[in-house]
């Protein structure tokens, strides 16, 4: 498709769609942090989730899509809705409530590694040389970021538990991203979004009955509410399908590159709402994880097996 970016080194509309979610997502720390101040987190996260679900249903069919796929994909759909909607979910709200807002933002920002690693395992991917730089140099560009916040970062014992549960998080995150790629090959990004939203959306409703009947939805504020649309709208809604897109077109370990960006959108957020400075090692860290991702994302070795 004319505009679009392709396996090789053409920075194109996927690259834009890509640092938009990044933007999008950078910002959405700082929104659902809002929020959480009205509503619990698995209140928040299974009303954003129902919502951003009918939302992408309505969206598919508006584009004439149907529901309808083979009985052999039952499982891999099942799957990713548990792992990428349902796993993830669970274990990244549980976890960042458990751990420091450092050890998280580090953790995370290994997915690139596991989604290349196991890209590998599977033979889903081939990531050379070039690629495994442009990642390792994205991870310790964060590490300088979260260095730079002032608060360090350690696995105390206090946050192991928090620790352990953000990078089961990120495993998961990782592995939905490599699975979805075969199954791209043959659904659109929205139509392969909306049937594993659906499916993971219903396990977290049910897993998050018992706070929703004990929420007090009369406290939440309208800036709670905004919070929630935004949230679910671009966030997720929006959000899961670009990122779809980028894993069906430029693949799974180049698009999880771009990850590595959110942290410092978030810095930017904070530094711009909340009053704090960048400091001169934040400064180095982001340019060191730009470097990182036009290392791997133009590196013209990579190849699908």
């Amino acid at each position: 498709m004319h505009g679009t970016s392709t396996k090789g080194g053409t920075f194109g509309l996927t690259d834009l769609m890509l640092l938009g979610l990044v933007l999008v997502w950078g910002v959405n720390f700082s929104v659902v942090k809002r929020a959480l101040e009205e509503m619990s987190p698995l209140s928040f996260n299974a009303l954003r989730f129902a919502l951003a679900t009918t939302l992408i249903l309505i969206l598919l069919r508006g584009t004439g899509e149907n529901l309808s796929f083979p009985r052999r994909d039952w499982g891999r759909l099942l799957l990713l809705g548990a792992v990428g909607h349902t796993a993830y979910q669970l274990l990244f709200i549980n976890g960042i409530a458990r751990t420091t807002a450092s050890n998280s933002s580090l953790i995370l920002a290994t997915t690139p590694i596991f989604v290349a690693l196991l890209s590998a395992v599977l033979r889903i991917e081939r990531v050379r040389g070039l690629a495994w730089l442009g990642i390792l140099l994205c991870f310790g560009g964060i590490a300088l970021i979260v260095q730079g916040s002032g608060k360090g970062v350690g696995l105390a014992s206090r946050t192991l538990g928090g620790d352990l549960m953000t990078l089961a998080a990120t495993i998961c995150w990782a592995t939905y991203t490599v699975l979805s790629k075969p199954l791209l090959e043959r659904y659109s990004p929205l139509k392969l979004t909306t049937l594993t939203m659906m499916m993971g959306t219903v396990v977290l409703l049910l897993l998050s009955l018992p706070e929703l009947a004990q929420q007090d939805w009369g406290l939440v504020s309208w800036q709670g509410w905004l919070g929630l649309a935004y949230s679910f709208s671009l966030a997720i809604a929006l959000g899961y399908i670009v990122w779809y897109t980028g894993v069906r077109r430029i693949g799974a370990a180049r698009t999880a590159v771009y990850s590595n960006l959110i942290p410092i959108v978030g810095v930017a957020t904070a530094w711009l709402t909340l009053g704090e400075r960048l400091v001169p090692l934040q400064i180095v860290g982001a340019a060191v994880v730009l470097v990182g991702i036009y290392l791997t994302r133009f590196n013209r070795k990579e190849s699908k097996t």
